[in-house]
């Protein structure tokens, strides 16, 4: 089996921390960021970014799907993600989520089609690379078609 590593390699460390959860949330995070979904998503909602905004509503958005992988089930459970900032870097705070979610929400349909025409784009790149490029996975080609 040959390994092929895309923009660094994934260490292990045991903690008290969920080693299994963790470790499957970051490759998630590693996959979206190497695939270019991480990208997409933000050029798709910068409408949705204020001026003076500190976060970005693409990582918002991410970590809200990192948060709902690892089981959660309201917004508040981004807390898991934002209690490992060594893996997941500054995760925007609950008012600024909740903040992110109402705007989202006055137009849904504007932010589905922001969210989903990026995607659907770079997994149709990503779809006619994948052969000629060994660090476009399997798993990066899923999660773009999310």
């Amino acid at each position: 089996m040959k390994n092929i590593v895309a923009g660094g390699r994934v260490h292990v460390a045991v903690g008290s921390e969920s080693l299994i959860s963790s470790s499957g949330l970051s490759l998630l995070a590693q996959t979206a960021s190497v695939s270019g979904l991480s990208e997409a998503i933000s050029d798709g909602l910068f409408k949705w970014r204020k001026p003076t905004a500190v976060h970005d509503p693409g990582k918002v958005v991410l970590d809200l799907v990192l948060a709902i992988a690892a089981g959660g089930d309201c917004l508040a459970d981004v807390s898991l993600v934002r209690a490992q900032p060594e893996l997941f870097g500054q995760v925007a705070p609950d008012p600024t989520i909740s903040r992110l979610i109402d705007a989202l929400g006055d137009d849904p349909a504007a932010a589905v089609a922001a969210v989903r025409r990026p995607a659907r784009q770079r997994g149709r790149r990503s779809e006619a690379t994948a052969a000629h490029s060994p660090t476009i996975t399997r798993w990066s080609l899923i999660w773009t078609r999310l």
